[in-house]
């Protein structure tokens, strides 16, 4: 149950129905003289807020800096228009607003309607001076303008690995040919005739007899030898390419128009 206390806070608040559905902003409260209860709002709907219509408090409550009000959003758009007296509600006037809102008027003011008056708590301020300056009909005022605001796209690059390079040697076997001119002996029979100046070696020993000579032939042949010798290094490095690649981001962008005659002066 809504208290005293609880009627500054309502104020510049924003109202919603039973079924959280938005109705306005709570411009003026209104309180039982005799207990000092919160027993009325007023609501500013319509386009612009221009409208401003009473709302009882019974089964009200507020839900954070929300108030929540225990009737349907059509009811206070369709709210009867009342005439105040000074800063009271007249019960005749309360009468009315409780049958538009299908409530007992005995408990939604605490006591018999007829007998019981209804004060003003206070506004946020001058209500014509509101309604000449604008004010903000969708929660707590704060100044005489919007900012709209937009996400950006800010692109910028990480290192991550993408992989790794392995340097690693191993051994294959394979037939290599090579020519190699090799010297070979082989025996040549050769005459000569008697002179006198071999006759003396060709007449030693005897006249007649048996004999031998043999001469030894050589020949090259190839040796294949083998050495390991260091022939080259092998490191691995790395190098840099750059290509363009293209990023989409969805953003949003707050857009402000107005509704009604302006001039658009930016």
């Amino acid at each position: 149950m809504l208290n005293e206390s609880d009627a500054q806070q309502m104020i510049g608040r924003t109202a919603y129905d039973q079924d959280r559905k938005k109705i306005g902003k709570v411009g003026q409260v209104f309180l039982d003289d005799t207990t000092g209860r919160p027993d009325f709002v007023t609501v500013n709907t319509g386009l612009f807020g221009t409208k401003e219509s009473f709302v009882p408090l019974q089964d009200a409550r507020m839900d954070g800096d929300d108030l929540v009000l225990a009737v349907h959003q059509d009811q206070v758009k369709d709210a009867p228009s009342v005439d105040l007296d000074g800063d009271h509600l007249d019960p005749a006037e309360e009468d009315r607003l409780f049958a538009h809102y299908r409530l007992s008027s005995a408990s939604g003011a605490g006591g018999d309607a007829s007998d019981t008056d209804r004060s003003n708590a206070g506004t946020d301020g001058d209500a014509d001076a509101d309604a000449d300056r604008g004010h903000d009909t969708s929660g707590p005022a704060t100044d005489d303008a919007m900012t709209r605001s937009e996400e950006q796209v800010h692109v910028s690059t990480t290192t991550e690995e993408a992989g790794r390079v392995r340097l690693r040697k191993y051994v294959t076997t394979e037939m290599e040919t090579h020519t190699v001119p090799v010297r070979k002996e082989h025996a040549v029979l050769e005459t000569e005739p008697i002179t006198d100046g071999n006759a003396g070696e060709a007449l030693d020993g005897p006249a007649i007899s048996e004999e031998e000579h043999e001469v030894v032939l050589h020949e090259e042949r190839p040796v294949v030898e083998k050495t390991t010798e260091p022939v080259e290094r092998v490191r691995l490095g790395t190098e840099t390419d750059v290509e363009e690649q293209t990023v989409s981001e969805e953003v949003r962008k707050e857009h402000i128009e107005a509704d009604g005659e302006v001039d658009d002066r930016r």
